[in-house]
């Protein structure tokens, strides 16, 4: 799942100077805090993570929580994520709450991300959380989203089930219902996350037509990638995305160099269109 990647071609990468990625803007919607519960990782201590972002040029990276996938406390996990994010990054890091909208008080989990951590969104995780796109709750949750103003990102998908520890198989979470939910929710801005190793076609063709969603390229696979994604998705709906640290942020780094994209589409996927979607928010 992960690209592999030679020493000659990470200095590629390297190559450019540091002030003109800087210029740039590149922006990462898709990134992660804290530990993974199954194996470490590179790039889980804050510190080092925040470092190797900005070595790339990262400007702004979006982060949730790896704590809210089994944690049931979800007010003490965005608490920590908000500290987290103001002890590091100088305001890299732009955080993304986790609600249950299976919990109790899932309102008040909602209301402390809005009013006492001031974030702009909020990640979810339907497969862990034992809820589907068509459950009531999920509904709710989602207008009460879009009339606070607030981003939605829904992750499909946390790892390749190749890799799932055997007592921990978590399904992707199936969009079945999705399109007419969307439909329902005006005002919504939904972020799909880890969606682009199984959404494509007609799925992804539909969703796109029922509301305001955008897909990033963590889990985009094979050779011209991005260039097979525009071919079917307006490059105004598609966001630049490593899945960090769980993925290498080199491969999605290399997504960009190996597909034949102009200077407008790049500019748009590396930190454009984050900037438009976040600055409704504001």
């Amino acid at each position: 799942m992960v690209a592999a990647t030679g020493v000659g071609t990470l200095a590629a990468v390297h190559a450019g100077p540091a002030a003109a990625a800087a210029a740039e803007g590149l922006i990462d919607v898709n990134v992660y805090l804290s530990r993974w519960p199954l194996r470490r990782l590179p790039g889980e201590d804050t510190a080092d993570l925040v470092a190797k972002l900005r070595r790339y040029g990262v400007a702004q990276a979006w982060v949730g929580s790896l704590d809210a996938l089994l944690h049931r406390d979800m007010a003490a996990v965005n608490t920590r994520l908000a500290d987290e994010c103001r002890r590091h990054g100088d305001g890299l890091l732009v955080p993304f709450g986790s609600v249950n909208p299976k919990l109790p008080d899932w309102q008040d989990d909602l209301r402390r991300c809005v009013e006492e951590h001031r974030m702009p969104g909020i990640r979810l995780h339907p497969n862990y959380h034992g809820y589907t796109c068509d459950d009531s709750d999920f509904a709710r949750l989602l207008q009460l989203a879009a009339e606070r103003g607030l981003l939605v990102q829904l992750a499909l998908i946390m790892e390749d089930e190749r890799t799932m520890h055997p007592l921990l198989r978590v399904e992707p979470t199936s969009v079945t219902g999705l399109s007419g939910l969307l439909k329902r929710t005006p005002g919504l801005r939904l972020v799909l996350l880890n969606s682009q190793r199984f959404l494509r076609g007609k799925a992804l063709a539909d969703l796109l037509a029922a509301g305001e969603v955008y897909v990033e390229i963590a889990m985009l696979e094979g050779v011209g990638g991005v260039a097979n994604l525009l071919a079917q998705t307006p490059v105004s709906r598609v966001l630049f995305g490593s899945h960090a640290p769980l993925f290498y942020f080199e491969s999605a780094l290399l997504k960009l160099q190996e597909s034949p994209l102009s200077d407008e589409q790049l500019g748009a996927i590396r930190g454009a269109n984050a900037r438009r979607l976040l600055a409704k928010d504001r």
